[in-house]
């Protein structure tokens, strides 16, 4: 097959940038199509990250309706296997009880991304229902760090979008975010991730915000203006919405061309009873010492919250949660119990210990976030930006099974604690409804990729997109030093 540019070529635009070139007529939508699906074939067999690939909106991206017209121009976009619907589309969610499982329609979210030019071309693995911290399942699929196969990509439901990202196959793809499922993955693949403030994006039609409660879409990407695009083209509520959405004053692809003002930014590497290792500490130093050299004001600080207490509570939200959706499963299937054979084990016990949760223990469960979340609000009276590291380990290698959903562990409770140790910085971020960002500007103790997150107050997205500009034009663009992974589309 002739390609439009070379691998080089194709790595160094961004998204914005060849959706620049189709409207100057430079390239075609099809060409664009045509070249992704090439580098998926090119990298994929060495991290097992895409699920499929649909031929026939590569061959004719405007076929499932994308607005070619549109921001993005037929960018091609591939599709993390949860979360929004594709009509007719095959939506398996890591599991072997949804095999076979066919979307009737797309949802809200869906229709938003093809009106604004992304031609969606494929499905990125997730672990299964995104419950744990990488897709992971031999029996399903494995899916590997594109910086070093031996290690995993982290997730949970980012994963094989972060890894198609961070190879150069696309230059944006879809991820959601429950607990630090854009950030994590982001930050372990050297990508970008934003989660953004609660009432952003839709959920519609099956869940609000408020029923929804931790869960956000997005994106994961190698450029600000990218992230910002999609931010821009695809939030705003559909009919009927539970809660308030945000708006912005002005888009935030024309907010991220000025640099913010002098930001009073916290340093914080402990959180109640989890703390990063020194090496991970020391990095998060190191960029709290460059931000100083920006002219913001840095600091060590944290909320002055509950933080067992938090951590409880979303421990419950998720049991309960997910147990809701593995029993809707079952119902739909008329079945009593969830299958050994097809649902993996902590799912199983995840069901076990939440599907009788009552209406109290949702109840003082809201309470503690409700109380954390005023404790972040008063936090933000007097800073305007938090900065963590997004894990408190380095990544773990493929196979370590103490995160994974296929884990002997007997214990819920003990499992969700142990994800804690590592995933310490990311999900009272999804409790609060505040926004967060991963920006890949450190290293691990085994050289890999990780992100540095800033949080932000509710609403502020936009001043972390201004921050995250500000550092990549700090930089000159180079994220990662400038460094690419071992698998990538410019390598043999």
């Amino acid at each position: 097959m002739t390609l439009a540019m070379s691998w080089d070529e194709w790595t160094q635009h961004d998204g914005t940038a060849l959706a620049g070139r189709v409207r100057s007529g430079e390239l075609t939508p099809r060409e664009l199509a045509s070249q992704a699906a090439s580098a998926v074939a090119k990298v994929d067999p060495a991290l097992c990250g895409v699920v499929e690939l649909f031929d026939d909106v590569i061959a004719d991206p405007a076929r499932d309706g994308a607005d070619l017209d549109g921001p993005f121009a037929g960018l091609p976009f591939l599709m993390k296997d949860l979360g929004p619907t594709l009509k007719g589309r095959l939506q398996e969610m890591g599991s072997l009880m949804m095999r076979g499982n066919r979307a009737a329609a797309d949802t809200f979210l869906t229709a938003k991304m093809r009106k604004a030019g992304l031609n969606l071309i494929g499905r990125t693995t997730t672990p299964e229902f995104g419950v744990c911290s990488s897709a992971e399942n031999p029996a399903v699929y494995v899916t590997r760090n594109p910086w070093n196969t031996d290690y995993t990509t982290c997730g949970s439901s980012a994963a094989g979008s972060a890894a198609m990202v961070a190879a150069g196959a696309v230059p944006i793809a879809h991820a959601t975010d429950g607990g630090g499922s854009i950030r994590i993955p982001a930050g372990v693949n050297g990508n970008i991730g934003l989660k953004v403030s609660r009432g952003v994006f839709s959920l519609s039609p099956h869940l609000s915000d408020l029923t929804g409660l931790v869960s956000i879409q997005g994106c994961q990407s190698r450029t600000v203006r990218d992230t910002a695009g999609f931010v821009d083209a695809c939030r705003g509520p559909a009919p009927g919405e539970f809660m308030p959405f945000w708006t912005s004053p002005e888009p935030y692809a024309a907010m991220i061309a000025r640099d913010p003002g002098r930001l009073r930014i916290a340093l914080s590497h402990t959180w109640g009873d989890y703390r990063a290792t020194p090496h991970i500490a020391a990095e998060l130093e190191r960029v709290g010492r460059f931000l100083e050299g920006l002219g913001h004001q840095v600091d060590y600080a944290l909320p002055a919250i509950d933080y067992r207490e938090a951590f409880a509570a979303q421990t419950a939200c998720y049991i309960s949660n997910f147990a809701v959706v593995i029993g809707n499963m079952l119902a739909a299937r008329g079945l009593e119990r969830p299958p050994a054979e097809l649902i993996e084990p902590i799912n199983i016990r995840i069901w076990e210990h939440g599907r009788d949760f009552s209406f109290a223990d949702r109840a003082r469960m809201q309470a503690v976030f409700n109380t954390t979340a005023r404790g972040f609000g008063a936090f933000f009276e007097d800073w305007d930006i938090i900065l963590t590291p997004i894990t408190a380990l380095p990544t773990p290698k493929v196979g370590t099974t103490e995160y994974l959903t296929i884990s002997d562990n007997p214990s819920v409770l003990d499992w969700f604690g142990n994800l804690w140790r590592n995933f310490a910085f990311t999900p009272l971020a999804n409790l609060c409804g505040i926004p967060a960002i991963s920006l890949p500007l450190a290293t691990n103790e085994h050289g890999l990729p990780l992100g540095i997150q800033a949080i932000g107050k509710q609403a502020d997205d936009g001043l972390l997109l201004q921050l995250a500009a500000q550092i990549e034009r700090a930089i000159g663009g180079k994220w990662n030093d400038g460094k690419t992974p071992a698998v990538h589309v410019t390598r043999n």
